[in-house]
């Protein structure tokens, strides 16, 4: 017997196994976002299970700490409570450089805003 056959359908690779992952988690519309625009956020344990878990919205370091830790480890409602629209709109451009390219291309493919903020600040 020859080697192992490859199978008959398309096997999805390691990238589009994870833009799958995270375009289930994405809210409906960016005005979902209604997280807060000041003061501390304290993330639960099932976001971010040891390390840091409170953030200054103030400092600028950490909130695009706290964005980038909700983006790649939290789950829709996660998404909708700590994340602000307004926030995400404005660091859009420095923080789409920090997290992975599987969120970063998921989360412009839905929603064509966060491009354009980018386009918008290179000009």
């Amino acid at each position: 017997m020859r080697g192992a056959q490859s199978p008959s359908f398309p096997v999805p690779n390691a990238f589009e196994l994870l833009c799958a992952q995270y375009a289930q988690r994405l809210p409906t519309q960016l005005e979902d976002l209604g997280g807060p625009a000041h003061g501390t956020v304290d993330l639960p344990l099932h976001v971010v299970w040891s390390g840091r878990r409170s953030y200054g919205l103030e400092q600028p370091r950490s909130r695009m700490s706290l964005y980038r830790t909700v983006l790649a480890e939290g789950q829709r409602q996660d998404l909708i409570d700590f994340l602000n629209r307004d926030l995400l709109l404005a660091q859009w451009p420095m923080l789409r450089t920090l997290i992975s390219r599987p969120i970063r291309d998921v989360w412009e493919a839905a929603f064509p805003e966060l491009p354009t903020a980018t386009a918008a600040t290179a000009a």
